[in-house]
């Protein structure tokens, strides 16, 4: 692996091994996404806590200093919206002129296998490879299921995540599943970062799937929602960091969340 390369990568994968990566990138299909109508007012409490962002380049440019950001993962698919005909329907949208021009250390787009658009989205990961490949820039591959979640378990995160692998991408972003997610990671030869997981009804829930997943062999989150739309999101984003970097349980991340917020 080339120093560049592996200079982008200690970037985002701390000496520990683990990785906090925070998502703002909502927009790009989904607007003013709530909580995040203004992304640098929304993450300016929550930045110190997290390793890396992952950003369009228009809120990139347009909200996040330059002067003290944290490691940055381009977002460079797109060209679809919730009010289209199909999500899947993606294009790479940011040339990799763009993304050295930015200085990021790493690059993002999604692939929907099993969708119509399957191997239109498998082919821009892997022309983003090749051409990534050229300047030492990292690719993360997310592992889209656009509005179908609970229809996705271990079988299928665990074929997402090995293509994904096998077309070169660093790092494969995916979905926590209660069916295997060891399996999941397991089969994957590249690191692997949790997205969400099923829909969740307490914060000890979110807390619980991010420790059940860094169990499994995750290496860390690349948790937006979950974060800033928390009412309380200074305490979650501490509890979640202290699972990914501190190795709490679930019960002492509890604990720092409570003690967090009753600080105000």
């Amino acid at each position: 692996m080339d120093w560049g390369m592996k200079n982008r990568l200690s970037q985002l994968i701390k000496p520990d091994g683990h990785c906090m990566f925070m998502p703002i990138d909502h927009g790009y299909f989904q607007g003013p996404t709530t909580k995040l109508e203004k992304p640098g007012e929304t993450i300016k409490p929550i930045i110190k806590y997290c390793d890396a962002l992952f950003v369009t380049r228009g809120v990139l440019r347009s909200c996040i200093k330059p002067e003290d950001s944290k490691p940055i993962i381009l977002r460079v698919s797109g060209g679809t919206s919730v009010v289209g005909g199909d999500l899947a329907n993606e294009v790479l949208t940011t040339s990799i002129k763009e993304a050295l021009r930015l200085n990021v250390a790493g690059v993002g787009l999604s692939v929907f296998v099993g969708s119509e658009y399957e191997k239109q989205t498998l082919n821009n990961l892997a022309q983003l490879v090749n051409e990534c490949e050229d300047y030492g820039i990292p690719v993360m591959a997310v592992t889209a299921v656009g509005k179908e979640l609970e229809k996705r378990g271990s079988r299928y995160l665990g074929l997402c995540c090995r293509i994904a692998a096998e077309l070169g991408a660093k790092v494969v972003k995916t979905y926590w599943c209660d069916d295997g997610f060891d399996k999941v990671v397991a089969g994957c030869p590249v690191p692997v970062v949790m997205a969400g997981g099923p829909k969740v009804e307490t914060d000890k829930e979110v807390l619980e799937f991010v420790h059940d997943g860094m169990q499994k062999g995750a290496i860390g989150i690349n948790l937006g929602r979950n974060i800033w739309q928390n009412p309380n999101p200074v305490a979650m984003v501490k509890s979640l960091h202290a699972i990914v970097h501190k190795k709490a349980t679930v019960k002492e991340a509890v604990e720092i969340f409570e003690d967090t917020k009753n600080k105000g």
